[in-house]
């Protein structure tokens, strides 16, 4: 199968990816992570894991995701911190229903919380 590449920093190399790849979730959408007590706002989506190679090894065999898959980079939030995280998708569920989130960052990036979602400030879209 024909494959693209981009670039990417976290990574410091070229990534390999499928032409198409399906996202479950868009940017300003909130979710939150399946196992862990946290939630967040997506700000950016890799088709394929793009993190370096520490960072995946860092988590435990057990429960490490498949590379081939979108992983999303979200302004994260629990009841202590306010971070960023990078999360596959296995791991997201849809979270709008408990409203908006709460990261300093959020309106630096979106435009207010409505209808369950944020919209891209203008000039930070592609």
């Amino acid at each position: 199968m024909d494959r693209a590449s981009f670039f990417s920093p976290q990574a410091g190399r070229q990534i390999s990816a499928p032409h198409v790849s399906r996202a479950r979730f868009a940017i300003g959408d909130v979710v939150r992570h399946k196992l862990f007590d946290f939630r967040g706002v997506i700000f950016d989506i890799d088709p394929v894991f793009a993190n370096s190679e520490e960072w995946y090894e860092s988590i435990p065999a057990e429960i490490r995701p498949p590379r081939e898959q979108p992983f999303y980079h979200l302004l994260a939030e629990n009841d202590e911190n306010s971070y960023v995280a990078y999360v596959s998708q296995q791991n997201l569920l849809a979270d709008a229903e408990a409203g908006p989130v709460d990261h300093p960052s959020v309106h630096e990036m979106f435009e207010a919380f409505r209808e369950g979602r944020y919209r891209l400030r203008r000039g930070l879209s592609h």
